[in-house]
């Protein structure tokens, strides 16, 4: 990349690149790695994870072999391996007198490991508290629930409905969920366009230097931008604002109160090679901010992308600066080393080093840390299995000749439902003042992406009822992203019932099906051209046919509101409403109900012969247990990046 990002920059070891400065335990010169020349300072050393998502006993496979210097492999993972490895880096610098943080840019939980997801990522929680965890930024993740959510429930411990039951769970130690021990914080997430911050914008820590005086170190903390719009984190009352703009006022604010060394944590990345100790061809948003951002901080430390890269980078100074990311899933501990001139409490740039340390598995595990990985990963299975309703009919994702199916019907149904519901816990977002929603649309097959649809919902050969777990039902509805209501006109509810036909790269059509509430009936004409098979007076909503010219209050999942499944006529919708997120929702509906029939049938009537050609959703067998399939969250996290697609995890 030509500019700022390959320009050359004076240090106090002559002239150097950034290709140049990249690398194992990279150093902003060669005097960073000399104890001579480092000795007189304060010493602070900066540990940091990155994007954990709940992954307390292992990655998911594809994440559990890292490659660093030269090409060497290291197998990683796992929160117990994690504290051995913490243990031994603050020993190592705690005997030259370093004063040590240990935080993280985001995205702990609202992720994928079944015993932290399904347990209201309270595992997550009791992990980090023993590791030490010092502080957070808030990721996109961690704004799942909802932002009150997070302060009253995450930090605080509040307990809400269904204590000892969906939250408030005992820990290891017999304890109730006591929330976090450290705090999160951003200073980009604010309410409304132009509302209150949510959390603290930023925070000073400080450690002893010589004469028994404190120095100052001040941590900025943001969040990706768009968080808001993302399907998981879909927030109509949360605004993310420019990162950099944030970034610099805050580094303003902080020089002014005197601090003398800043450290950026935010969650946004970038890509920067495959070595995840050293750096090179960097891009993305957080390397672009990186050359510009206030030449006052004195590191950056990023997430989001899943990325590993650990590189000294100049800023618009031109002098060099950490420019690190983590990886994900526990896969590494990186290490920043700063000196600090015991007068000024600035620091001394060219003794900076930084290193991204593999948490590998050849270790011997923490025992404290490993008993609470053993002890959740039980309770997840006692809990797995509990009892919460019974079936008297099979729901299956088996489509009709018209694209029905009575899973799809089921999920519909509960989406209707769901919108009549109370806000989610702790959710002050604006709520607009409408009735319940007039219909629900569940993206059953659609033509990109996954179906909110996991798994069947069958019975056993012979029976005609039987029980329904927690995690049956836990793990047959949802994605991890919330139900949203919103106003559309009629003509958009029309041309997104359109938009379930069309022509692939090869002329072909395809039918990708929505499901339709109860109270929702329609025809369409087989073998009518794309965009003209479906007449809105055939669309019944209520036993009132369809008009163009009224709205309509509609709730669907937030990717299918948003455009990520195919039907973009939902786009520009009013005045949206978030509801609870899939997952806890659906479990909560089978509950409500106790006992699941069939619902009616007949729903959508096709005038005329569908090919079975144009039945394109992706409708995957249930052909593994469910006890070993992944999350569901997972599985979408995998689907994009094997799109390719820019990470939004």
């Amino acid at each position: 990349m030509d500019g700022l990002g390959r320009r050359g920059f004076l240090t106090g070891a002559g002239i150097l690149g950034v290709q140049a400065i990249t690398g194992a335990a990279s150093g902003a010169t060669r005097a960073a790695f000399d104890t001579a020349s480092t000795t007189g300072y304060v010493e602070v050393q900066l540990l940091h994870i990155t994007d954990l998502h709940g992954y307390l006993g292992a990655p998911p496979a594809r994440d559990a072999v890292v490659s660093g210097p030269g090409g060497t492999k290291y197998t990683v993972g796992g929160v117990a391996y994690m504290a051995t490895l913490l243990k031994r880096l603050r020993a190592e610098r705690a005997a030259q007198g370093a004063h040590s943080f240990f935080f993280t840019p985001g995205d702990l939980f609202s992720g994928w490991e079944f015993p932290s997801f399904a347990l209201s990522d309270e595992p997550t929680i009791e992990a980090l508290n023993l590791l030490g965890l010092d502080f957070a930024t808030a990721g996109n993740h961690e704004f799942d629930r909802t932002p009150g959510f997070l302060v009253e429930h995450m930090e605080r411990g509040v307990p809400y409905e269904g204590e000892g039951r969906t939250n408030a769970f005992p820990d290891s130690r017999g304890l109730r969920f006591h929330g976090a021990d450290f705090r999160y914080y951003s200073a980009n997430a604010v309410a409304g366009p132009a509302g209150a911050p949510v959390l603290p914008p930023y925070h000073i820590e400080w450690v002893p230097a010589p004469d028994g005086r404190q120095l100052p170190v001040g941590f900025i903390h943001l969040t990706a931008v768009g968080t808001e719009a993302l399907p998981n984190s879909f927030q109509p009352g949360l605004t993310t604002l420019d990162e950099l703009a944030a970034a610099n006022r805050c580094a303003a604010e902080l020089k002014a109160r005197g601090v003398g060394a800043i450290v950026l944590s935010m969650h946004d990345g970038a890509t920067a090679g495959t070595d995840f100790d050293s750096g090179s061809d960097p891009s993305g948003p957080a390397y672009e901010l990186a050359l510009r951002v206030s030449s006052d901080i004195d590191a950056i430390v990023t997430g989001h992308w899943h990325s590993a890269f650990n590189m000294m980078l100049p800023g618009p100074d031109g002098r060099p600066r950490p420019f690190v990311e983590a990886g994900c899933h526990g896969q590494l501990v990186g290490e920043i080393n700063l000196r600090l001139d015991p007068v000024t409490g600035r620091v001394v740039r060219e003794l900076t080093t930084s290193t991204n340390h593999p948490n590998t598995r050849d270790v011997t595990p923490d025992p404290e840390l490993q008993g609470v990985v053993d002890y959740w990963k039980g309770y997840a299975a006692r809990h797995a299995a509990t009892t919460i309703g019974r079936q008297r009919a099979p729901f299956l994702r088996r489509l009709s000749p018209s694209g029905e199916s009575t899973m799809g019907n089921l999920a519909a149904d509960w989406a209707l439902w769901a919108a009549g519901q109370p806000p989610d816990s702790f959710d002050t977002s604006p709520r607009a003042e409408h009735g319940p929603a007039d219909l629900a649309l569940i993206a059953l097959a659609p033509r990109i992406g996954r179906s909110v649809v996991n798994t069947d919902l069958p019975l056993g050969p012979g029976a005609a009822q039987e029980p329904l777990s927690f995690e049956r039902a836990w793990r047959a509805v949802g994605y991890g992203s919330p139900l949203v209501s919103a106003t559309v006109s009629g003509r958009q509810l029309h041309d997104a019932l359109e938009q379930q036909w069309a022509a692939d790269a090869r002329g072909a059509v395809t039918y990708a099906p929505l499901a339709v509430s109860a109270n929702v009936r329609y025809s369409f004409d087989a073998a009518g051209p794309v965009g003209e098979r479906v007449d809105p007076a055939d669309v019944l909503i209520g036993g009132a046919a369809l008009r163009w010219d009224a709205d309509y209050r509609v709730v669907t999942t937030s990717n299918t509101l948003t455009g990520q499944d195919g039907y973009p006529a939902l786009g520009g919708f009013r005045d949206p409403v978030r509801h609870r997120r899939d997952m806890e929702s659906f479990v909560a509906y089978v509950a409500a109900l106790g006992t699941l029939t069939a619902g009616p049938g007949g729903r959508v009537t096709a005038r005329g012969a569908v090919s079975a050609a144009e039945l394109a959703g992706q409708l995957l067998p249930p052909s593994e247990p469910v006890l070993s399939l992944p999350t569901p969250v997972a599985a979408a996290e995998e689907t994009a990046r094997d799109t390719g697609r820019r990470p939004v995890c």
